[in-house]
């Protein structure tokens, strides 16, 4: 099978969705193609944020209908910091909330769930052509764009622009683009899903335990349906190595032993086994476009150094690319000078926070400091309103990372 388009999308994740999504509301036709069948298990924390539900009400606000129409994710209103000295303190994405399951700021949804969803809402847009279980075998560079070969589909692909959405292993991000893992900016972290873990927080809370043995990484807690969990645990994985940390025996170990973790354990139930994946953090600058082509998402070594939160980025970066895309369609340039703007505006609209990230991340690495902090917020109402305002102000995020902020917030506590 020979087939010919403007734009071709490797990768049907959430970012190589979002992409065909807003070329398809911009009346471009495009190729979607994922070498998986649907539904599929994508080893994740599950987390969906506030970027995209805001993305996707701006698509088109009966995709958020369909999704809420469907028992398949947990509502999220805030996030519980736990210190290493065990000190708890909830942070709600909005102070004075009142709780509304369709308007939450945030989800805890299984890929295997979510992003089904996602392609059922690209089987809706007749203007996608959609191509599972087509692995791409090799990208050739050719005069007018790319030529994608599957052999085992005997498929053929040639477009104009290659937009690789193919997540943390993507061979065109590696091979073509020279995207190399590097430890300093890439974590690894092991999943479970367990069943019957108690007290979980008020409001569906994400919990973040910042355990000294994982730190500057994280324990965490994430909700689900059915009296489940996503439990696990992420470290950056040049610390894991130095360290000599087997994460699957950390997290076995936290679960079984840890004083504060284990007691809500006792009739929890693993479902499935430990998973492991990888992280390729977005802290360091790198080049994600080139001549007739485009990285997204994890490709693009796009994820949230703080936090390991992937899809609001890979959504983020696959509505930019699908602009951008219809802007080098508009004007016949699909160059590396050109495609350099892709560059910029990614840079514009995330670099900056992910830079802000990597410098919290490295804080989060000194217990002592965590307790420090967590102290000062501790019961400081002004300080919760201050952090919760954090969430959506960018510049407020900033003061977290200037030692005469806390400085003045502890004589102000004193």
């Amino acid at each position: 099978m020979n087939l010919e388009t403007e734009v071709c999308i490797v990768g049907a994740g959430p970012g190589g969705i979002a992409t065909a999504l807003k070329l398809s509301y911009l009346g471009i036709p495009c190729i979607l193609v994922d070498k998986a069948s649907f539904p599929r298990d994508k080893i994740c924390g599950d987390a969906i944020s506030g970027k995209v539900t805001t993305l996707l009400n701006r698509l088109d606000p009966e995709i958020m209908q369909r999704f809420h129409a469907q028992p398949i994710q947990t509502d999220v209103w805030g996030v519980r910091f736990v210190a290493p000295n065990a000190k708890t303190i909830d942070i709600p994405f909005k102070v004075g909330y009142v709780r509304n399951e369709k308007k939450a700021p945030g989800y805890v949804c299984k890929r295997w769930e979510f992003d089904h969803f996602l392609v059922e809402e690209v089987r809706r847009r007749d203007n996608i052509q959609l191509l599972l279980e087509t692995p791409i075998d090799t990208f050739t560079r050719i005069d007018t764009g790319f030529l994608l070969r599957s052999e085992s589909k005997n498929v053929e692909i040639k477009c104009q622009l290659l937009i690789d959405a193919s997540g943390a292993h993507s061979p065109f991000s590696r091979q073509y683009a020279g995207l190399e893992k590097d430890p300093k900016h890439h974590a690894a972290a092991i999943r479970a899903y367990y069943r019957n873990v108690s007290d979980i927080p008020k409001d569906n809370f994400i919990e973040l335990h910042f355990i000294k043995s994982v730190t500057p990484g994280y324990f965490w807690i994430f909700a689900l349906p059915n009296g489940e969990a996503n439990v696990g645990i992420g470290m950056r994985s040049d610390i894991v190595k130095r360290r000599g940390v087997n994460l699957r025996k950390e997290l076995a170990r936290i679960i079984a032993e840890d004083p504060n973790i284990s007691p809500r354990f006792k009739d929890a139930e693993l479902i499935g086994k430990f998973e492991g994946y990888g992280l390729p953090l977005g802290s360091k600058t790198r080049r994600i476009s080139g001549d007739h082509y485009m990285l997204v998402g994890d490709a693009g070594h796009l994820i949230d150094p703080l936090s390991g939160e992937g899809i609001g980025n890979a959504f983020y970066s696959g509505i930019i690319a699908a602009e951008q895309a219809e802007i080098c369609l508009r004007e016949k340039n699909f160059s590396d000078i050109f495609l350099t703007a892709y560059d910029v505006r990614i840079q514009r609209v995330l670099g900056s926070e992910m830079k802000l990230s990597y410098r919290m991340q490295q804080i989060c690495g000194n217990p002592l400091l965590l307790n420090f902090v967590t102290n000062i917020v501790d019961g400081n109402l002004k300080m919760l309103e201050y952090f919760s305002a954090m969430y959506t102000d960018f510049d407020l995020r900033g003061q977290l990372v200037k030692p005469w902020f806390w400085i003045k917030m502890w004589l102000r506590k004193s």
